[in-house]
């Protein structure tokens, strides 16, 4: 996969996934017990691993590259 694909997939899946969190803060999600529960612990950790890999990742990959 090219790296501006991958960039573009962890960028939609990290925006898209943050619209539940906004309706969990602003709307009446939290009312719903079974959405609070998706927004907590689903999609909150989701959006902050993307946001980390798409901030850090190339050194993460740097460090995990096979040295030859």
């Amino acid at each position: 996969m090219k790296a501006a694909t991958e960039r573009k997939i962890i960028r939609w899946l990290h925006i898209i996934l943050s619209i539940p969190i906004l309706g969990y803060i602003y709307g009446p999600v939290a009312a719903n017990p079974p959405a609070a529960n998706a927004v907590r612990w689903v999609f909150l950790p989701v959006v902050i691993l993307s946001g980390l890999w798409m901030w850090k990742g190339h050194l993460l990959r740097k460090k995990l590259k096979v040295k030859k």
